[in-house]
């Protein structure tokens, strides 16, 4: 099994049915039914330096709720990396304080340089533009469980990928996932200029996904059976990108797009955050509480999903079943006033 999770090319088809039966295992715990302390005494380094809610405090809860504390170190402007310390410097030293590490950073390929230097568990909680792994498992296991209730199957699925695509990671690491589980159908559309790297779809092509690219979101898309879109990442741009982009309707998810060109039992998901102003163009606040949109169950999915990542690179995975008991605290019925009855 993995000693690091970096990237999705880590992980074998097994490897990700483990986790997905991990997380599966975890889920009364996440859902706040059930408590264990298995990690009780162990430290996790949560690095972040580069912006996040989500990830950050999700990795933040799953380690501790698996019975863990957790050092947060956020931003560059509080790092010694801030007075010239070299990456490698930075691992040895969190490796001597933490018995695992997340960290994410704004450079491709910076976390799987940290990960060289040490024998600790190091996870990437995203690297600039390169890969999310952890938001792929997770998204995975969103899309098993939706089709499950649904009463689908994987195989022959097809998942439209629509937004930035250039820049977004998620859809990196989710098209390299979605891959290893062919045949598989996968459209992608994306503004010009941000579409997916020509080298990821000549990579899953080889690998058997079906792969088509469409240049809008007009047209049939009734055989679609996910939606998956993101944010444009225009803090990646260069300048000469930012000058004059706009991006239209044309490219946004919204009540009409899916009422008129998909099918009712779609799902709908991103990575979030979505951009909720009403000049955004990513989706739409109008399919706030439709059950078709699965965004925040994405975002529940995290936590056990997350939690069988620390399980499993810590080995600890088969002691959760004999180290549970119930929660003493009230639990709301439902976490959010929008969320579907299912």
């Amino acid at each position: 099994m993995m000693s690091h999770l970096l990237s999705i090319d880590s992980l074998s088809r097994d490897d990700i049915d483990h986790l997905m039966r991990v997380a599966a295992q975890m889920e009364p715990i996440a859902q706040r039914r059930k408590i264990t302390r298995v990690l009780e005494g162990a430290v996790l380094g949560n690095l972040f330096f580069e912006a996040s809610t989500r990830t950050r405090v999700s990795f933040h809860t799953a380690f501790s709720r698996l019975g863990g504390s957790v050092c947060d170190t956020t931003g560059f402007t509080f790092s010694s990396m801030a007075k010239g310390e070299s990456i490698y410097d930075t691992s040895r030293v969190m490796a001597g304080y933490c018995d695992a590490i997340v960290m994410r950073h704004p450079d491709q390929g910076s976390v799987a340089e940290f990960a060289s230097a040490t024998q600790v568990p190091v996870i990437n909680a995203g690297d600039g533009p390169g890969e999310h792994p952890s938001q792929a498992l997770l998204d995975f296991y969103t899309i098993d469980k939706e089709f499950t209730r649904q009463g689908k199957s994987l195989n022959g699925a097809h998942v439209l990928m629509t937004g930035d695509l250039k820049f977004g990671r998620t859809v990196h690491s989710l098209i390299k996932l979605l891959s290893l589980y062919a045949p598989m159908r996968v459209t992608l559309v994306a503004p010009p200029g941000l579409e997916m790297p020509a080298h990821l779809i000549e990579r899953v092509s080889r690998q058997g996904l079906d792969v088509q690219v469409r240049e809008s979101l007009a047209g049939d898309f009734s055989d679609v059976d996910v939606v998956y879109t993101t944010r444009i990442q225009k803090e990646r741009f260069t300048a000469e990108m930012s000058e004059g982009f706009n991006l239209s309707r044309d490219f946004t998810v919204h009540r009409a797009f899916m009422d008129s060109r998909c099918n009712p039992s779609t799902i709908i998901m991103h990575p979030l955050p979505r951009d909720s102003r009403p000049e955004a163009n990513d989706l739409d606040v109008d399919l706030n509480g439709d059950p078709r949109l699965a965004i925040f169950r994405q975002t529940d999915n995290g936590i056990p999903v997350r939690m069988a990542i620390f399980a499993t690179l810590l080995k600890v995975e088969d002691l959760i079943a004999k180290d549970l008991r119930d929660v003493p605290w009230f639990v709301p019925a439902k976490v959010g006033v929008d969320d579907a009855v299912f």
